[in-house]
């Protein structure tokens, strides 16, 4: 009878396995830091100085360096282990972050971010509205961008086959020139910038260019939001909304992100920010589904102001008419008028506002 090896080959295979385990070198283990703000808070303010502790585990190896970054501007370097920065300013609106990359001597690196809400200091002033006159606008219009430049109205339309790009004649309400985008694209916000004419689309992340003087499409830009909303300008840059509490302002040339501003009032982020103007330093902007109007410090991202338009179309519709929410700001900067529509309404309005008691 043959005896069996078996024995003799797991014996063996097993020695090997260790031998080769005993020699194999440990693996360099990334260091964990953690990153305490005291005081600790659900929100906040804009201005206040918080304390940031940082500690640092090691399981092999040494530190070379620790940094802790506060939204990207490193604030303290050191090879300790565990350290506190006392008296951080929070200068920022919205999310800010807090960043530690820790990196031992064999160049095995870890970060880890931190992030806490910073809410407005400022409690923005209350505004209601007196109606100084009102002129036709396009039932059939579907509002997404408006401007007033020049003695003309220029609209942009939304919903896939009604989008269009228009100029309208403020005082009748007739269009005099047109432009319809592909029914494939659900047109948004627009502004003028360098006579050309820049528009938004909804969800295809894609914007267009054109002529101001007879609206030929000359370029298009792609941007990185999933969605786009409002647009306006500053006389540079543009800047956008994607329906979120932030804005971009983009390079009207090749359209790189120049910054980015989250926006705030004094109990939190705004969201649903819909179409936007753009007046001397400020930004209005529709929240979207409501008749609510917000100001907005366009260096800081606080609002400074909201204006309550509850009521403005109440006498002005039919029972047949299809009433959408209030979206469209139009600003005539030679003669200091403020304009505002919605969308499918049978008016336009030249707006006062007035500051609540």
């Amino acid at each position: 009878m043959k005896k069996s090896v078996f024995p003799l080959v797991l014996v063996f295979s097993l020695f090997v396995t260790f031998f080769s385990c005993s020699n194999k070198p440990k693996r360099s283990r990334k260091p964990v830091s953690t990153i305490v703000v005291q005081p600790s808070k659900k929100n906040y303010v804009f201005g206040e100085k918080v304390s940031v502790e940082v500690k640092t585990k090691v399981k092999n190896g040494e530190i070379e360096n620790i940094q802790l970054f506060y939204d990207n501007q490193l604030i303290k370097e050191s090879s300790e282990l565990e350290f506190t920065v006392p008296g951080v300013e929070l200068n920022a609106m919205g999310n800010n972050n807090f960043r530690v990359v820790a990196t031992k001597t064999d160049g095995v690196n870890n970060s880890r971010v931190k992030s806490i809400p910073v809410i407005s200091d400022v409690v923005p002033k209350k505004y209601s509205y007196q109606i100084i006159n009102n002129y036709p606008h396009l039932k059939s219009s579907f509002t997404e961008g408006l401007e007033f430049y020049k003695g003309f109205l220029y609209e942009g339309t939304g919903n896939n086959g009604e989008s269009h790009l228009m100029k309208i004649n403020l005082a009748n309400g007739n269009v005099v020139q047109t432009h319809s985008l592909d029914e494939i694209y659900f047109g948004e916000g627009i502004t003028i910038l360098n006579d050309k004419i820049y528009q938004l689309t909804y969800k295809a992340q894609k914007g267009f260019v054109y002529n101001l003087s007879d609206f030929a499409l000359i370029d298009s830009f792609q941007y990185s939001s999933r969605e786009g909303w409002g647009l306006t300008n500053d006389g540079t840059n543009l800047i956008m909304g994607n329906g979120t509490h932030t804005l971009t302002w983009l390079n009207p040339e090749n359209f790189s992100v120049v910054k980015t501003l989250q926006v705030s009032d004094d109990k939190g982020l705004v969201n649903f920010i819909n179409e936007l103007e753009y007046i001397d330093g400020k930004i209005l902007a529709n929240i979207y589904t409501t008749n609510r109007i917000i100001e907005i410090d366009a260096e800081t991202g606080k609002v400074i102001r909201e204006i309550n338009l509850d009521g403005i179309i109440n006498m002005y519709t039919n029972p047949s008419d299809t009433i959408d929410y209030m979206n469209g700001i139009a600003y005539d900067k030679t003669n200091d008028r403020l304009f505002v529509t919605g969308k499918y309404w049978p008016r336009l309005f030249e707006i006062k506002l007035i500051e609540s008691e």
